[in-house]
């Protein structure tokens, strides 16, 4: 899939650097970048490796890669399918405004829809706005009275014992 100002294509193993880079950069966004340790190396085992655990798929420019999504499958008990869960999607700044996100978001739905999946789904900062805007006026909506809950570090730990 692509246009004459960028293309989509599946990650490869020699990828890993690129995809690191655009990691820390969705954290700075993000506001995060103390909280961001994207390990290059379990990267590419969790992606390439005998178990994949998630995938991505790239946007590049003029041979400079500058967005990705990176996303896996869950399940809905309630609809017996498989489902899509984007993770994480990020557009250069200095390369929004060309079709890129949507871009990638299509592509997702279209690889959704291929596998047959109940829904896609993903979580946003409440802050952001602007990606808020652009999630609704691709027909996305809220899960009101859904709240994330994670559970991770020592907590994590001490009930993993």
């Amino acid at each position: 899939m692509g246009t004459a100002s960028f293309t989509l294509r599946d990650a490869r193993p020699a990828d890993v650097p690129a995809i690191v880079s655009l990691i820390r950069d969705l954290a700075v966004y993000e506001k995060q970048p103390e909280d961001c340790h994207a390990d290059p190396r379990l990267l590419e085992a969790h992606l390439f490796g005998a178990t994949r655990f998630a995938e991505v798929v790239l946007a590049e420019r003029a041979g400079e890669t500058v967005g990705f999504a990176l996303f896996f499958h869950n399940y809905s008990t309630w609809l017996t399918r498989p489902g899509l869960y984007l993770e994480d999607l990020f557009v250069k700044p200095a390369f929004r405004g060309l079709g890129i996100g949507e871009a990638l978001l299509t592509h997702l739905a279209r690889l959704a829809v291929a596998r047959k999946c109940g829904r896609m789904e993903w979580s946003v900062l409440t802050w952001n706005e602007p990606a808020i805007g652009f999630y609704r006026r691709l027909g996305a909506v809220p899960m009101d009275g859904w709240q994330v809950y994670r559970l991770a570090g020592p907590a994590l730990d001490r009930l993993g014992r």
